[in-house]
């Protein structure tokens, strides 16, 4: 009974994350539009390679031409071309030296003994990557389709040259993907989480809130900030690499951000993730520290004011360099009088804390740490 019903709420999970997938696919541009266009792609190049060489040409192994075109409806221009090349270099491979070696010998079964463990060596040659283990599929199609001659096996290479041409071409002419918007938007998620933290540190802060459990619930969403500032450098890696050999690459290319401008922001948000990672482990031990250990309601404010400035920051650095169309001067010249005001509410608050902790060494060497870290965000923030 209870394998039932955990089998059932499995399936209902997974039908309500697909409809949910459809549901944001039909709804407007992103990954999972992006996912079913490349699908029904790669589908297309089958179909197409199937009617050409199975249906008209009748080829005996009519299977290979579709098999390698939808492996070859890569997630970007480059990787279909790059992986094409490789793996019609490993199938050939493959069915060369099987054919050689079944000719030579008159018999299969010595040849695939022979053969097999020698292809499969090339699976470690980095020059094809990942696509060294088609040297075996060659061989075994080779060895395993009947009578070997030069012409059957000269087929099959061709029949595979046409199916990378199909696959290749489709993606190349139909919607040719560019992941700018993927890059954009993961930038723009870790820099609204980190504003989203930071404003809810600095509510807590002001109403006097030293909640530990609100604490560490803070703490736990900074330490995952580091990894959605890592997922956004993986998608600045891919829309870059979706620009090359793309056919809209220029019109693309001239809308995404310079190299620069992608260095400058991650590295800008790994200081964000690390300085607000560094505000909640703080607030998280002066919450458990006991009432006697914590700062006066004047530093604490004026903390918090700090802390919902420096969101304010963030959330201006977002909209300036990280919209769609380019940078948004607008927000570029909201972003310096922002920072202007931090690094005044900065100085404020520096004239403030020896005062304010005169008997306590442990939280002014906290307090100072964390001013040090804010300085140095603040001027990076209005980088250009």
């Amino acid at each position: 009974m209870v394998w039932t019903r955990r089998v059932t709420w499995t399936v209902r999970r997974w039908a309500g994350s697909a409809v949910e997938a459809v549901r944001r696919a039909w709804a407007g541009p992103g990954r999972e539009r992006d996912l079913a266009a490349q699908a029904a792609k790669a589908a297309l190049a089958a179909w197409v390679a199937w009617a050409v060489v199975g249906w008209w040409l009748a080829a005996p192994m009519a299977f290979v031409a579709p098999w390698v075109a939808v492996v070859l409806v890569e997630s970007t221009v480059y990787r279909s071309l790059a992986h094409g090349l490789q793996q019609l270099a490993a199938i050939a491979v493959g069915t060369v030296a099987a054919t050689a070696v079944a000719l030579l010998l008159d018999s299969t079964m010595v040849a695939m003994a022979l053969v097999l463990p020698a292809v499969l060596l090339l699976e470690q040659w980095q020059r094809l990557g990942r696509q060294g283990v088609y040297a075996a599929t060659g061989a075994l199609f080779v060895l395993t389709g009947g009578q070997v001659t030069v012409v059957s096996s000269a087929a099959r290479l061709a029949e595979a040259v046409f199916g990378a041409v199909v696959g290749v071409a489709v993606n190349v002419l139909i919607r040719p993907p560019v992941y700018l918007r993927d890059a954009r938007c993961a930038l723009q998620d870790a820099a609204c989480e980190a504003q989203e933290i930071l404003d809810a540190v600095a509510d807590g802060l002001a109403a006097g809130e030293w909640n530990g459990q609100a604490a560490g619930d803070w703490h736990e969403r900074a330490l995952r900030l580091g990894p959605l500032v890592d997922q956004a450098r993986s998608a600045i890696r891919w829309s870059r690499e979706s620009l090359r050999g793309n056919p809209s690459g220029s019109r693309e290319r001239a809308l995404a951000p310079a190299d620069k401008t992608y260095a400058d922001a991650l590295a800008v948000l790994d200081h964000v993730a690390v300085h607000t990672a560094g505000v909640t482990r703080a607030v998280g031990e002066i919450s458990g520290s006991g009432k006697e250990s914590r700062p006066a309601a004047g530093i604490t404010r004026a903390y918090a004011d700090f802390l919902r400035q420096t969101a304010r920051a963030v959330r201006l650095y977002g909209l300036a360099r990280f919209a769609p169309g380019g940078r948004d001067d607008l927000a570029a010249e909201e972003l310096r009088e922002a920072v202007g005001e931090l690094h005044r509410t900065l100085d404020m608050f520096r004239r403030l804390l020896p005062g304010a902790v005169p008997d306590d060494p442990d939280a002014l060497v906290t307090y100072g740490t964390l001013l040090a870290q804010a300085h140095r965000l603040a001027g990076q923030l209005v980088q250009d």
